[in-house]
């Protein structure tokens, strides 16, 4: 489902992300939820969940990087 607000994001992303991260996150994660709605628009057996997921992470890993345990603009 998508997410109306930061707070909404999952406890494992509002505690690893910084807030822009967070914010890159939902975005990315919303347009996803809506872009593979349908099964045969996702690869293989994923989940609309799983893709969103890993469209959220790419978009932010796009913006960030993890140094030492931390996210931090590239």
């Amino acid at each position: 489902m998508p997410y109306s607000t930061l707070s909404d994001l999952p406890l494992e992303v509002r505690e690893a992300l910084p807030e822009h991260g967070q914010e890159i996150f939902r975005a990315a994660y919303n347009s996803a939820w809506e872009q593979y709605k349908n099964p045969e628009d996702r690869e293989g057996s994923d989940t609309r969940e799983e893709v969103s997921f890993a469209v959220a992470w790419s978009a932010v890993k796009n913006v960030f990087e993890k140094k030492s345990g931390e996210w931090v603009k590239s």
